[in-house]
């Protein structure tokens, strides 16, 4: 009697899973296994992309999942849960930053350079250590570092008005005068022997030209002979005044 009970329960169990509907579900649930089995590959592929740069190590995140088949695929999971890196590349990029201000906003920090003690932006001398730590402006009056060349308010420039009271600070030395050295004197180069010039010959002397004849004076007309004692007067001019025709001009009457 147990074994007809025990095999009427087998019977009812193999007419149940052999119904239509029961095969269906069954083929449901398995391809929704399949389905959730890719997912869990495909999963791990972009999470292993979030969380490296490694082009290579997604693919085998997701072949570690698809090698557990879907039966042990879950297992799959926890050992990839287990191996992944803790953060994601975006994580450790904002954690990054955060470093990286939390660091900027300690640099801004003012502290002193002698004992490192923080010191007010405001102040002129570290009170601890006696430091000087800034300077004022003398045109505008502001603070200023020790290190700037120039204001940032005002736009003065420190270095050029250091420059100018140095020079003129400075005590200007007489020049001494250097004693003029003679220069050594040049070896005497003989010298050859001095070649005559022509001498020009003396220009001729100059022909004195000969005086224009003078105009002989109109004859007055003829008188009446007088008496005997005055002819020989008259002939003695003409004879005169015609030997000093026929002289030369630059001969001297003798």
């Amino acid at each position: 009697m147990n074994l007809d009970f025990l095999s009427g329960i087998g019977d009812a169990i193999a007419a149940f899973f052999e119904s239509p509907l029961v095969q269906l579900g069954l083929q449901a649930i398995g391809v929704y296994v399949v389905i959730i089995w890719l997912a869990s590959a495909y999963w791990a592929f972009r999470d292993m992309q979030a969380r490296t740069a490694n082009p290579v190590v997604p693919y085998l995140a997701a072949a570690l999942i698809v090698g557990f088949t879907p039966v042990f695929f879950i297992f799959g999971i926890i050992v990839y849960r287990i191996i992944r890196p803790q953060e994601r590349l975006g994580e450790a990029y904002e954690r990054g930053l955060a470093e990286e201000a939390l660091i900027a906003e300690i640099e801004q920090i003012e502290h002193c350079a002698t004992c490192a003690r923080k010191v007010h932006e405001d102040w002129i001398i570290c009170p601890t250590c006696r430091t000087r730590l800034k300077r004022v402006c003398p045109h505008c009056s502001k603070l200023v570092g020790l290190e700037w060349s120039l204001c940032a308010w005002c736009g003065r420039d420190f270095e050029r008005r250091e420059a100018l009271a140095a020079v003129g600070s400075t005590p200007v030395r007489p020049v001494r005068e250097r004693p003029q050295v003679p220069a050594p004197a040049a070896a005497a180069v003989p010298m050859a022997a001095a070649v005559p010039m022509a001498v020009p010959a003396p220009a001729a002397a100059a022909v004195p030209m000969a005086a224009p004849a003078p105009v002989p004076a109109p004859v007055p007309a003829a008188e009446p002979k007088p008496t005997g004692a005055a002819t020989p007067t008259v002939r003695t001019a003409r004879t005169t005044r015609s030997a000093a025709g026929n002289r030369a001009p630059g001969s001297t009457p003798s």
